[in-house]
């Protein structure tokens, strides 16, 4: 099982399709990886030798913020956003959609279980 950026990789999965489930890694990130690297993108995880998922690891190291230290950076540029008092920070801090969408309808990811309003018992 190859362990890179703290991430246990699934060994079935092609190596194209196994870097994507570190965080800040797609699929075009991991071709990019995999050409620098020079690995075939056919090849299975558990395929990969020692030599191979070190060297990923070193590419992923100098190049790439994945997973924690990502993590903190965006968990930062929103408190300061919140922080700021900016549109999208307000938008962060009452739990709507940040980007323009709808909310009459739809929005219930963000915004929650829907709470109904205004039924009257007679």
């Amino acid at each position: 099982m190859a362990r890179i950026a703290g991430v246990d990789l699934p060994n079935k999965k092609r190596v194209e399709y196994g870097l994507t489930y570190i965080y800040g890694i797609g699929l075009h990130t991991s071709r990019l990886i995999l050409d620098a690297t020079g690995i075939s993108y056919d090849k299975r995880v558990h395929e990969l030798s020692e030599d191979e998922a070190a060297a990923i690891r070193n590419e992923i190291q100098s190049k790439f913020m994945v997973e924690g230290d990502l993590r903190k950076t965006v968990a930062m540029n929103i408190k300061s956003l919140m922080d700021l008092g900016s549109y999208r920070g307000l938008r962060h801090r009452k739990g709507l959609p940040a980007r323009g969408q709808r909310t009459k309808t739809n929005a219930r990811t963000r915004k929650g279980k829907k709470k109904t309003v205004g039924s009257k018992a007679k």
